[in-house]
């Protein structure tokens, strides 16, 4: 674990600074991409890992984000009633336009464009989590409560 260096974690530190969380933003040598990765390399349990699962919404045309358990498996039926459409899989080519970011590095935060976001309520269970900063190499500490304020996301009941 290093200080990030890349320039979109640096940007989303930046952005979390302007936010008022203040978390430090680290990179890994090996992928952090999956929540299998990013808890072995952090130290900690798959639970505490904040993996963000994009999907399109099919009449919006909208990038549907859930930031969800790292165990958790997102249900597809439950997300599109609580977002009011149906819902198609993102490809990478969708996650980045919409995002800014590729898959693996996806963060709670800094859009490319507009998007819909929903939080796992089974979050709160935790003290802190661990979310993508913005690459498949780098991670950034939150509690429940900052993410929930720096994203303004409602929390939902999205598990299958």
């Amino acid at each position: 674990m290093k200080p990030a260096q890349h320039p979109t974690a640096l940007r989303t530190a930046r952005l979390l600074a302007e936010a008022g969380v203040d978390a430090q933003v680290v990179e890994f040598d090996r992928p952090t991409r999956t929540s299998a990765e990013a808890a072995e390399a952090i130290g900690c349990a798959v639970v505490e890992i904040a993996k963000s699962i994009v999907f399109r919404g099919c009449d919006s045309g909208l990038a549907v984000i859930v930031v969800a358990s790292g165990d958790n498996r997102v249900s597809e039926a439950k997300v599109a009633a609580q977002v009011g459409s149906a819902l198609a899989r993102a490809d990478a080519d969708f996650v980045r336009a919409a995002t800014g970011y590729a898959i693996g590095g996806v963060a709670p935060l800094g859009y490319a464009g507009p998007v819909k976001l929903l939080l796992d309520e089974d979050l709160q269970r935790f003290e802190r989590l661990w979310a993508a900063a913005g690459t498949p190499f780098s991670v950034f500490p939150l509690s429940p409560q900052q993410l929930r304020a720096l994203t303004g996301a409602p929390w939902a009941d999205v598990r299958q």
